[in-house]
């Protein structure tokens, strides 16, 4: 580093030290990718201790200024926002990124609305709707281990809860296991809270256990996992690979493990759990946005009653409960036959337009396999990233892997497509263009050849 820079880092303190890389980055005389100096340099510039400056680094990282990657140093964040899911609203292209449900089999709540009337709740009453429990109870009782003691929360939506969880259970810097590739709104409810995510590599039957196991040896104190239809990849635990992750779990009782099975109602695939009997901390989250559309904001959360009490000091009455009109119209929507007849009609569509489109890559020369949930995860020979560019070109608008991923590498090679809402003759036009970006692609220097 340039030495003139570094004599403008001051301070005795960590704070001091934080504090003054802080001024340099807000008056760009530090930008995003510049190296700061090693600990041990600053230290003994600075004539303090080592752990002084790895202390104000740690700081400066919890709140998104600094990367530090281990042996390749600390460089200056980039301050670009976590991606988000959803449409890109001032785009011309064809999305084919979105991440949503069709339109088309999310319900209607016309008919709900009118059977939802009731008297107002007032401050002091159940944050639970009394009728929406006992439905609830009955839809989580399939996800918690046998004979576990089980309490229900309802909070605004699975990121609402795991923010809730996260934030009941832990403190800023905390390690907090996170699948890789990741769900975005994971990513970006880890980082803002200040904890520090510790990738765990994800394959085609779910999270694996050599990289559970990295995890618990790098002390994390919560662990998040999608036991199906696992966002981005579409991976789900199978039986032997949730046995193993059990057995792994079993000396770590109190590590808090979350699992969001977001995709309950519209999965393909039976539910395995690496929640143990042993797991003293854990909560399964159910919410009804994939099925009943992103505005409903609801979720269903079982858990353990010691967490469960922590959830709820942080849903008190009169402050954050989850609305009971909406309560009452979710309620009204999930015991209504025609809903959950067009929710069974939702699932099979998106199964089998995942497994048409990826016939006919795999038919154009890239092979995919369709798993389950909204999306689609494509392995490419080539650089997603050049791919996504190519697409661009031709009219579309796509998504790398790299946007998901939390280690380098991961997932740099792949593409997330939401092509579920597209016709035959735009799924055929797609995977045309995606094969043609390939090849061209491959066709760059340092590229190995594509058949």
């Amino acid at each position: 580093m340039d030495a003139e820079l570094m004599d403008l880092i001051r301070g005795r303190s960590a704070a001091d030290i934080a504090d003054a890389v802080r001024a340099l980055v807000e008056r760009g005389a530090l930008r995003a990718g510049d190296a700061l100096p090693p600990v041990r340099t600053l230290a003994e510039g600075l004539g303090v201790n080592r752990n002084t400056v790895a202390s104000a680094y740690r700081q400066l990282a919890q709140a998104g200024l600094v990367v530090t990657k281990g042996r390749g140093g600390t460089t200056v964040a980039d301050p670009r926002p976590v991606p988000q899911e959803g449409f890109a609203g001032d785009s011309v292209l064809r999305d084919v990124a979105t991440g949503n449900p069709d339109p088309e089999f999310v319900p209607d709540p016309a008919r709900a609305l009118a059977a939802m009337a009731g008297r107002p709740v007032l401050y002091g009453e159940p944050v639970i709707d009394p009728d929406l429990e006992r439905w609830a109870a009955k839809w989580m009782s399939d996800a918690t281990p046998p004979g576990a003691p089980a309490r229900l929360t309802i909070t605004s939506g699975a990121a609402d809860a795991i923010e809730r969880l996260l934030a009941q259970a832990l403190t800023r810097d905390d390690a907090v296991g996170l699948e890789d590739p990741c769900f975005l709104a994971a990513i970006h409810t880890v980082r803002v809270g200040g904890y520090r995510p510790v990738g765990i590599p994800v394959d085609d039957e779910g999270m694996t256990v050599e990289g559970l196991r990295a995890a618990l040896e790098r002390g994390v104190r919560a662990i998040i996992c999608t036991p199906r239809a696992q966002n981005p990849t579409g991976a789900s635990l199978t039986a032997a690979r949730a046995a193993a992750l059990r057995d792994e779990l079993r000396a770590h009782p109190y590590v808090l493990v979350i699992e969001d099975d977001h995709f309950s109602m519209l999965s393909q695939r039976p539910l395995h759990s690496l929640i143990g009997p042993h797991q003293r901390r854990w909560a399964v989250i159910r919410s009804v946005s994939k099925f009943l559309g992103p505005d409903m904001c609801l979720a269903v959360t079982a858990s353990d009653p010691d967490t469960a009490a922590g959830l709820a000091t942080r849903l008190t009455p009169g402050t954050t409960w989850v609305s009971h009109l909406l309560q009452r119209l979710v309620l009204a929507l999930m015991t209504d036959a025609d809903v959950r007849g067009k929710i069974a009609s939702a699932a099979a569509h998106y199964a089998a337009r995942n497994v048409a489109f990826a016939a006919r890559l795999t038919a154009h020369g890239v092979p995919t396999i369709a798993r389950d949930g909204l999306n689609l995860w494509v392995e490419l020979p080539v650089a997603a990233d050049d791919v996504v560019q190519r697409l661009m070109r031709r009219g579309w608008l796509a998504r790398s892997g790299e946007e998901f991923r939390l280690s380098p590498g991961a997932a740099s090679d792949r593409l997330r497509l939401t092509v579920h809402d597209l016709d035959d003759a735009d799924a055929e036009h797609l995977a045309t263009d995606i094969a043609a970006a390939v090849r061209a692609s491959a066709q760059r220097p340092g590229t190995r050849e594509v058949a």
